[in-house]
């Protein structure tokens, strides 16, 4: 699976993929992360990517040009299925969403700045609109990196347990159940004594229970 991530801030997010999950995934070549710095396809010297707004108000917004060459210049060496804007008007991020896009191919994403970018970009060329939440941050790298994480992940071969992706929190639309390792009383606090019990049925009721009540009280929502 190969990312396309156009942004003017590539250092910003040279860390979140240089270490633990993504950087095995690309090391055994199952995820494929390329960050493209948006001002190498700037037309003008100052290699500026931003522009006055028309009809007034605060803010610059991004120019279509650059936005317009550097995806036009990917989809002329492969095809891609889908092209996404990181906006907090999207649609929100959850697990299902992140389930769809690990079966893709090939995938762009666009990281805003200032105050937006052209809406023609957005008309033209974006086939997704994601958000990470009902906030604004300075800009749509971050969330890029939490959608690549999220998604690559999921792919068969990237976890060492094949198993563990899928009884993440939200897979079954429960939140996970309480997790314990080593010591099985630490201070008197102790663990559960059926997780010690070795009876694997007893453990997967139990853990189905502790994952109900705890989406009951923390996240009724996913219960309606």
């Amino acid at each position: 699976m190969r990312f396309d991530i156009i942004t003017v801030l590539p250092a910003l997010l040279e860390s979140p993929f240089a270490h633990s999950i993504l950087h095995r995934a690309q090391k055994k070549g199952i995820a494929e992360i390329v960050v493209h710095n948006l001002r190498d396809y700037a037309t003008n010297k100052q290699k500026s990517v931003d522009d006055y707004q028309y009809g007034g108000g605060s803010g610059m917004v991004m120019s279509i040009e650059p936005f317009a060459a550097c995806i036009e210049k990917l989809r002329a060496e492969r095809e891609y299925d889908e092209v996404i804007f990181m906006s907090p008007d999207g649609v929100t991020l959850n697990q299902s969403m992140a389930n769809e896009l690990s079966i893709k191919k090939n995938i762009i994403i666009l990281c805003g700045h200032y105050k937006g970018i052209d809406q023609r970009i957005r008309d033209i060329f974006v086939t997704r609109e994601i958000s990470v939440g009902d906030y604004v941050l300075s800009g749509g790298e971050l969330p890029a990196a939490i959608v690549v994480d999220a998604v690559v992940r999921l792919i068969p071969g990237v976890l060492n347990d094949e198993t563990s992706a899928l009884s993440d929190s939200f897979q079954g639309e429960l939140l996970d159940a309480p997790v314990y390792t080593r010591p099985a009383d630490w201070r008197g606090h102790k663990v559960p004594d059926v997780l010690l019990s070795g009876h694997e049925a007893k453990v997967n009721e139990w853990r189905h229970e502790q994952a109900l009540e705890r989406t009951r009280a923390r996240r009724p929502d996913l219960l309606e």
